[in-house]
C-alpha cells in the first residue's frame, strides 16, 4: 500500500505529519512511502532526507496522493486534498469531529476511511497514539516561555548587590498535559506556582511538580470520561470562579489549558479579573481557538486591557515544528500499525479498542456514534 504524506497548508503550520525516521518504520512494515515536495522543510526535514529514508518525493499532493491507500495529515484536509483522494483512502489526522460537520460529511460522501487523531482513547495503552497529549506538552512549554518574554520582570528569584529580587508568581487553569507542562517549566524557570483544575485526582500530580494546589471548601469536581474533565453546573461555576478570583490579583503570570472536547472552552477569568491584577501581568489562553479562557481573549491576538497583556495564541506546537513533529509521527507511526499488519496487510478490525473509537467514517457511513449524534444534532 502506498501512504502520502502532504504539505500542510495551514498559513501558520510548520510542522509535517511524517519524519524520516518514521518513513523507516513504514516501509518495514512493507508500505510504500511518498512525501510531497517541501513536505518538511520547516520542520528541518529536507527532501533528501526523506529519499535517504526510502520515501519517494511527489511534485504535488496530487502526484502523492496517485494511487495512494492512506493519506497522513497533522490539520484537517482543504478541499483540493480530499477531492484528490480516492475512494476507499484511509486519512488519518487531526479532524475536529465534533464541530468540523461539513467535514465530517464530505468524509462520508467521498467514502473516505476516516481516523481521528483527537479520537484515539485515552488508555494505558495508547498512551504513545496520544497526539492531543504530546502536542498539549509542547504547547504548555512554549506558552511559559511567551509569558516569561512578555512579563517584564524576573521568574526566578535573585540575590544581588542592588538587591534581592523576589521571584514571580504563576497561577496555572487546568492541569491535563498542557498545564502539567507549563506548571514543570514555570518552576524550572524559577515561579512559584500555584494550579487549580476541576478533577481532584491530578491534586497528587501537582504536587509532585512542585506547585501548590488551589481548593474549596465547595464542591467544584467535575470528572468526565476518558480522564477528560467535563462542564460544571452554574452553581460549581460561580464558586470555581470566586476560588480564581481570589488568586490571579497576586498572580504575575496565568496560563489556561481548560477545554472540553467538542464544547466552547469554559470561561475562567473575567473581565473584572483582569481589571484586579497587577498592570504589565501575563494571561496566556490555550483554549483561544475554542472560545477563550479569558472573556478578553481575542484568537491569535496579543492585546492589552486594564494594563495587562492577554496573548490568545492559536496552534502553538507549530511554533516548535522540529520535535513537536517528531512526537507526533511517533503518534501517528503506532497508531498505523493497529491496522496494519508486519506484512503491510490493511487489517481494520473495528472491534479493536484503539481502531474502532477513533474511526469517524467509513465505506459511506459515520460510523462513530459520538460524532454521528454531533452532526445530527
Amino acid at each position: 500500500m502506498k501512504v502520502a504524506v502532504l504539505k500542510e497548508t495551514r498559513a501558520d503550520e510548520h510542522r509535517v505529519a511524517l519524519v524520516p525516521q518514521g518513513v523507516q518504520t513504514l516501509i518495514k512494515s512493507g508500505l510504500e512511502v511518498a512525501v510531497e515536495a517541501g513536505a518538511g522543510m520547516q520542520a528541518g526535514v529536507s527532501d533528501d532526507q526523506y529519499r535517504q529514508a526510502g520515501a519517494t518525493v511527489a511534485g504535488s499532493a496530487a502526484e502523492a496522493l496517485k494511487d495512494a491507500g492512506m493519506a497522513l495529515l497533522i490539520n484537517p484536509p482543504e478541499t483540493g486534498a480530499l477531492s484528490g483522494m480516492a475512494e476507499g483512502t484511509i486519512l488519518v489526522s487531526f479532524l475536529s469531529p465534533m464541530t468540523n460537520h461539513a467535514l465530517v460529511k464530505a468524509l462520508k460522501d467521498k467514502k473516505i476511511t476516516a481516523i481521528s487523531m483527537e479520537m484515539v482513547p485515552r488508555i494505558t495503552r495508547a498512551q504513545s497514539m496520544d497526539a492531543l497529549s504530546s502536542q498539549a506538552t509542547v504547547a504548555g512549554y512554549k506558552a511559559v516561555l511567551m509569558a516569561a518574554d512578555t512579563l517584564p520582570k524576573f521568574l526566578p528569584m535573585f540575590t544581588t548587590a542592588a538587591g534581592t529580587i523576589r521571584p514571580g508568581k504563576a497561577l496555572v487553569l487546568g492541569a491535563g498535559v498542557a498545564g502539567l507542562q507549563a506548571i514543570a517549566t514555570a518552576k524550572r524557570l524559577g515561579a512559584v506556582v500555584e494550579a487549580f483544575d476541576v478533577r481532584p485526582a491530578v491534586k497528587e500530580q501537582v504536587m509532585s511538580l512542585g506547585a501548590k494546589f488551589l481548593e474549596t471548601e465547595h464542591d467544584v469536581t467535575a470528572e468526565g470520561e476518558g480522564g477528560y474533565a467535563k462542564e460544571l453546573s452554574e452553581e460549581q461555576h460561580q464558586k470555581e470562579l470566586e476560588l480564581i478570583a481570589a488568586h490571579i490579583a497576586d498572580a504575575d503570570l496565568v496560563i489556561t489549558t481548560a477545554q472540553i472536547p467538542g464544547r466552547k472552552a469554559p470561561v475562567l477569568i473575567t473581565a473584572d479579573m483582569v481589571k484586579s491584577m497587577k498592570s504589565g501581568s501575563v494571561i496566556v489562553d490555550l483554549a483561544a481557538e475554542s472560545g477563550g479562557n479569558c472573556e478578553l481573549t481575542k484568537a491569535g491576538e496579543n492585546i492589552v486591557a486594564h494594563g495587562v497583556n492577554v496573548l490568545g495564541p492559536t496552534n502553538l506546537p507549530a511554533t516548535i515544528p522540529v520535535h513537536a513533529s517528531q512526537m507526533y509521527s511517533k503518534n501517528i507511526v503506532t497508531l498505523v500499525a493497529e491496522f496494519v499488519t508486519k506484512e503491510g496487510e490493511l487489517n481494520l478490525d473495528f472491534a479493536n479498542d484503539v481502531v474502532g473509537p477513533s474511526t469517524v467514517t467509513h465505506a459511506g457511513e459515520i460510523v462513530n456514534e459520538r460524532v454521528k449524534q454531533a452532526v445530527g444534532a
